[in-house]
């Protein structure tokens, strides 16, 4: 979508900037920058915190919001995760928006487009969204996936990826 419109698109290059801004590697910043360690909520507020109740993963998350706020104020572009809906939400021309779609297209298109293995990418998608699930409840205090939560939410398992982008174009 983001090449359609002629504006920037931060996904990897998202994870670039908060390693710099945090001074944690990039590999740190992809795994627990979107995701819980764990797989609950209660676990996530409990681990890896010193006597002050304080973590790397809140120091990351610092980073993380500081980041999307830059990017946002420099002009349109596309974030992708990372709570950057939440993080944005009080902006007003921003489009907040959830892309959805069934386990199976979901593990279909990991396979074909990440070269994902082919044995059990079910399993792994069910672990990520749940440790992505805590990580958002744990920073946003709202459950994710929820619509409410989103202007829009689209299935591109039933529109496809090329109808969900002129969807969204069109919006934009």
């Amino acid at each position: 979508m983001a090449a359609k419109l002629g504006i920037p698109c931060y996904d990897q290059e998202l994870i670039e900037k908060i390693a710099q801004e945090s001074g944690f590697a990039k590999e740190y910043v992809a795994e627990r920058g979107e995701y819980s360690s764990h797989g609950s909520w209660f676990a996530s507020a409990f681990s890896d915190r010193d006597f002050n109740g304080h973590s790397h993963q809140d120091d990351l998350w610092a980073a993380q919001r500081n980041v999307i706020l830059e990017l946002a104020e420099k002009g349109p572009c596309v974030i992708v995760g990372r709570c950057g809906d939440y993080i944005l939400r009080e902006k007003a021309d921003c489009l907040t928006v959830f892309i959805h779609a069934d386990m199976e297209h979901r593990a279909k298109r990991i396979v074909e487009q990440y070269g994902e293995g082919k044995d059990a990418p079910e399993k792994r998608l069910k672990d990520k969204d749940k440790r992505r699930a805590a990580y958002y409840q744990f920073y946003t205090d709202m459950k994710w996936g929820r619509v409410q939560n989103y202007h829009i939410a689209l299935d591109s398992g039933v529109l496809g990826i090329k109808t969900c982008v002129e969807l969204l174009a069109g919006l934009y």
